[in-house]
Order: structure tokens, then C-alpha cells, then sequence
């Protein structure tokens, strides 16, 4: 049996190693990372602004305010500029894909409806930030990595304008991107106005509708977390870096609901959505691989007290990669349910926790990775939640790794015992 299900995972590895390494899903896990540090910024600026509202420091209150608003209120400009300048050093090398960020800015610009305010007895057009945030991530998506690969072909098929020899380099790049700029933002203008003609009355709302409501629908379930989290630890177990292969699918789709919390909490409502990066993330912080270090500091063998004493450390800010491997839990078939499993069981029970009330909504504020136990859990908005990820990691995580554990330590024990012999 586990000699089929080792060949079943030999001949998908190479499958999976291209889902993993492909070009647009990379240039997506890009662009989200590259908005963690606003993400952030604008997380802390919505809760300090609740706190300082509620403090009556209203200045301070108003600052915090503005911030958010140009930073997770506005998430979709960073998103459309960073997905076009990621993807297209994959197609040409030397190009920084700055251009081809600036203009899928433009053409998200383009693409989006202006609306107006009054201002005395005239209108002044304005730019509402409705598809600017949350709303907005998929078309910029789309947006962006259509952008990108456009401009890749119409570099590649040199349709540009090529100054002589000599010219400075900056104004060579200046004429090399003005066709590109042009030709792309006249095809943005002409289906900004075709959409114009629909029903949607724009491209973000077309795709907000058929697109992100539905996969929020697929994805943004508990039931849908469940599988995600299956999916990633049956590959880690198989030596695929299952966060790599997956979480470019579900990152935009639960990002997106925590920047709903975010937002709903900033205009003092209820966090609207349970569950969402910030909730697996913190659920299953180190893969809850913690509560395995803490047993094998009181192992018999001398082998896992020696791991759990170099890994504790680590372990303790999250880093879990000394466990994982040093034991190890990849292709290690006596561990493999808890290995498995785990995540799976913490993330029903802080759901159902969460539901009932007995834990705080996740305010949707993104949090840094290294943060020790606890820290990492603050950003959620609640003690509940620090609460939550101790009970987790120090209770629940040692109790799901201790009969699994037992059974190899007594294994171990014996190894050593029959080799001192």
C-alpha cells in the first residue's frame, strides 16, 4: 500500500512541480506578497482608528483613518501594478515589468467608473474607491496579468519604436514603451465602453459577478478551508511544497474576505466572514507542529529529546522546518495521520468556536511571520483569539501528536536499547 501510493506521488510530482513553478500563479503569489507590508500597515491603521474613535482622539482617529484608505482601501492598484511587473520578467529578461505595471495601472484606471461630487453648483468627477479594494482584486488580477502578457507580445514581435545608437538609455526606454502604452490603452478604452453598452455597466463589475461571488462561494466555506488544508499537508508529506502548489488559488479569495472584515469593523459594523487568511494562517500557525517539540522534550529516546531541544526554539516563533525534516514527517507513514489531519481538526474546532461565540471574529488584520506564540495571534482583534492559538498549540496540538508519538518514541527506545546491547 504505501509502496502504490509512493509511485501515485512520484508520477504526480512532476505534475504538481509545474502547477507550483507556473508562470502566472507565481506572478500572483508575488503580487500578494508584495502587499503584505500595506496590508499591514493599513490592518494596525483600522484597528488603532477604532481604539482611537473610541478614545475620542479624533485627529488621531481621522489620521489612522486616511491610511487604511490609501493602502487597503486601494489594495487593488498596488495588486494590478505588482502582478503585471512580476510576470513579465518571466517572458523577457532584463525588462523589471515597471512599464508593464504602469500600464495596467492605466488600464485599470481606464476600466474603472468614475462617479462625481458635487462641489457648489458643478460636479467634480471623483474616483470611488469601491473597486479600488476588496471588490477589485480579481479584475486587477486579470487586469494586470492580461496587461503583462500583452505587452510581452508586442515586445517580442518588436513593435516598438527603436531610436539610433547613442541615445541615452532613458529615452530609449521612454520611445520603446510608448506603442505598448498606446495600442493597450486604446483596447482598455474600447472595452471599458463596450461594457458600458451591458447590463454590468463595467468590466469589475462583470467579473466581481461571475467570477469572485461564485469562487468566494466555492472557496470562502469552511468546507472548502478543510480541503485546502488536506490538499497542502498530504503534499508536505509527499516532500511538495503544498503551500506553494495551493495557496496562489486561495490567497485573492480569502484575503478579499478579510479586507470585507477589515472594512465592516472600520465603519463600525460586525466582521462579516469567519474564516479567512488571517484565520487559517493563525489556526494553524507552524502547522501545530509545536505540541510534537513539547512532547519529544519529554521522550524516553534520546534521539527526539536531542530534536525537540534544538527545534524548540524555532518552533516556538513558528519555524517548524527542524521537525519536519529532522524527524522526519515527510514519507514517515507512523506519523502521517496527525501530520496530516491536524490542521484539519484545529481549524473545525476554531470554527465552531468561532461561530458560537465563544472566540472573536478575526478582524482581518494580517499578521508578520516569526512572531512567537501568542504575538502572532494579537492582530486578530480579540484575547479571545491569542487565547484561541495557545489552546491550540499547547493543549489540543500535544494531544493529537501523543498516541502517534508514544508509539515511535517506544520504537526508538528500543532501536537504542538493542544498539547499546
Amino acid at each position: 500500500m504505501k509502496n502504490k501510493m509512493q509511485d501515485f506521488f512520484d508520477r504526480l510530482t512532476p505534475v504538481l512541480d509545474k502547477v507550483g513553478n507556473n508562470k502566472y500563479l507565481q506572478a500572483v503569489m508575488s503580487a500578494m506578497m508584495g502587499t503584505l507590508g500595506l496590508i499591514i500597515l493599513g490592518s494596525f491603521s483600522v484597528l488603532g482608528s477604532v481604539y482611537a474613535g473610541r478614545a475620542h482622539l479624533t485627529q488621531l482617529a481621522t489620521l489612522l483613518g486616511n491610511v487604511s484608505t490609501v493602502t487597503i482601501s486601494c489594495l487593488a492598484l498596488f495588486i494590478v501594478f505588482l502582478v503585471a511587473r512580476a510576470l513579465v520578467p518571466f517572458f523577457i529578461k532584463g525588462d523589471d515589468g515597471v512599464a508593464a505595471g504602469i500600464i495596467a495601472l492605466v488600464n485599470f484606471f481606464i476600466l474603472t467608473p468614475l462617479g462625481s461630487i458635487k462641489n457648489g453648483k458643478s460636479l467634480t468627477a471623483a474616483l470611488p474607491t469601491t473597486w479600488l479594494s476588496a471588490q477589485g482584486v480579481f479584475s486587477a488580477l486579470i487586469i494586470g496579468l492580461l496587461s503583462a502578457r500583452a505587452y510581452v507580445y508586442i515586445k517580442q514581435h518588436g513593435w516598438t519604436i527603436k531610436m539610433p545608437a547613442g541615445v541615452p538609455p532613458m529615452i530609449t526606454n521612454a520611445f520603446a514603451n510608448l506603442i505598448p502604452t498606446i495600442v493597450l490603452g486604446l483596447v482598455a478604452m474600447l472595452i471599458s465602453f463596450l461594457f458600458m453598452l451591458t447590463s454590468w455597466g463595467s468590466f469589475h463589475q462583470m467579473i466581481y459577478s461571475i467570477i469572485q461571488v461564485p469562487l468566494r462561494g466555492i472557496g470562502g466555506s469552511i468546507w472548502a478551508m478543510i480541503v485546502v488544508s488536506l490538499i497542502m499537508q498530504i503534499l508536505w508529506f509527499f516532500g511538495i511544497h503544498g503551500t506553494n502548489v495551493v495557496f496562489p488559488l486561495v490567497t485573492p479569495i480569502w484575503l478579499a474576505m478579510d479586507m470585507e472584515n477589515l472594512a465592516a469593523i472600520k465603519a463600525g459594523h460586525a466582521a462579516p466572514n469567519i474564516i479567512g487568511l488571517a484565520f487559517f494562517n493563525v489556526v494553524t500557525w507552524g502547522g501545530l507542529a509545536l505540541g510534537l517539540v513539547l512532547l519529544m522534550l519529554i521522550a524516553k529516546s534520546k534521539r527526539y529529546r536531542e530534536l525537540g531541544r534544538l527545534a524548540i526554539v524555532p518552533a516556538l516563533f513558528g519555524i517548524t522546518e527542524p521537525v519536519i525534516f529532522g524527524t522526519p514527517l515527510v514519507l514517515n507513514f507512523e506519523l502521517a495521520i496527525p501530520f496530516i489531519t491536524n490542521n484539519t481538526i484545529a481549524l473545525i474546532i476554531a470554527y465552531v468556536a468561532t461561530n458560537i461565540g465563544l472566540v472573536g471574529r478575526f478582524s482581518g488584520a494580517q499578521t508578520i511571520f516569526g512572531l512567537p506564540l501568542g504575538f502572532h495571534a494579537t492582530v486578530g482583534g480579540h484575547v479571545s483569539i491569542i487565547i484561541l492559538q495557545l489552546v491550540i498549540q499547547l493543549i489540543l496540538s500535544p494531544l493529537l501528536w501523543y498516541p502517534w508519538f508514544k508509539h515511535a518514541d517506544n520504537k526508538a527506545l528500543a532501536e537504542e536499547q538493542a544498539a547499546a546491547k
